[in-house]
């Protein structure tokens, strides 16, 4: 019988808009593993961030940082920093405008300054730490993604500057920063090669703009009803929010569940 495998995002999947794993979802999950499925997470956080719930989840595996780095049962398998060159022009354009310009790879969550108010309140949403202070780490150190945090209009200036680099919004304020063409698809492609398993017989599940390659390219792309329209249509399915018991419902839905 051909493996499955479902992927799913973190923030406004697994995660409720107030930050909470509901009971359903976590039951959910593990009746995947007890019918013989793998479970997964595909996120845009960095491994320090999906420790928490990974542990509640009994999961192991995972796509982070948008697809630049990945493990497959705790060991790492692929990982795809930016040049230096280019952090290092970005890092000149962000301090030029004053911009806070944070550097990201699978220890650290750091940044070239924090004199920035909006850091605090973007942060505190997520109910995560805010980055460290270390203007200088990304000299010495691979960088799997950047974050900048300016408005959406100064923010067309790092668009043009870098056109080998791609940039997804997840906040009005912030974008990340990332190699271009690569995306949670490419990280999922690598754990796919990894563990043997097919496109075919791949779920995933998600809800914002940097989910939109993934829902594209597995066999099995489920929209959370509280997603962003982009991702509804890009889906192959469509379940109820992750206020209301989405993960569990559209589990359900594919027969994955008994």
């Amino acid at each position: 019988m051909e493996r499955k495998i479902v992927f799913f995002d973190v923030d406004g999947t697994l995660l409720t808009e107030d930050k909470q794993l509901l009971a359903s979802t976590r039951d959910a999950v593990r009746r995947l593993r007890e019918n013989g499925i793998y479970t997964a997470i595909a996120s845009g956080r960095m491994p320090k961030q999906l420790e928490e719930i990974c542990s509640q989840l009994d999961i192991h595996s995972y796509v982070s940082i948008n697809g630049q780095y990945v493990v497959f049962e705790g060991e790492e398998i692929y990982s795809n920093p930016i040049p230096l060159e280019q952090l290092t022009d970005l890092t000149t354009l962000a301090n030029d405008h004053g911009h806070v310009l944070t550097y990201v790879n699978h220890e650290i969550l750091c940044a070239n300054h924090l004199d920035d108010p909006r850091l605090d309140e973007i942060y505190g949403e997520l109910q995560l730490a805010k980055p460290l202070l270390d203007p200088d780490y990304y000299k010495q150190n691979p960088i799997y993604q950047s974050i900048i945090f300016c408005s959406p209009e100064p923010a067309k200036e790092y668009l043009e500057r870098f056109p080998q680099l791609g940039f997804i919004h997840w906040h009005d304020y912030a974008l990340d920063i990332i190699p271009l063409g690569c995306s949670k698809a490419v990280g999922i492609q690598k754990m796919l090669e990894h563990g043997q398993f097919s496109l075919e017989h791949t779920y995933a599940f998600g809800d914002g703009l940097n989910d939109l390659e993934m829902l594209e390219t597995v066999g099995h792309g489920v929209a959370m009803g509280n997603a962003v329209p982009e991702a509804k249509q890009k889906a192959r399915y469509v379940t109820a929010s992750c206020n209301e018991d989405g993960i569990a419902q559209g589990l359900t839905m594919l027969g994955l569940l008994d």
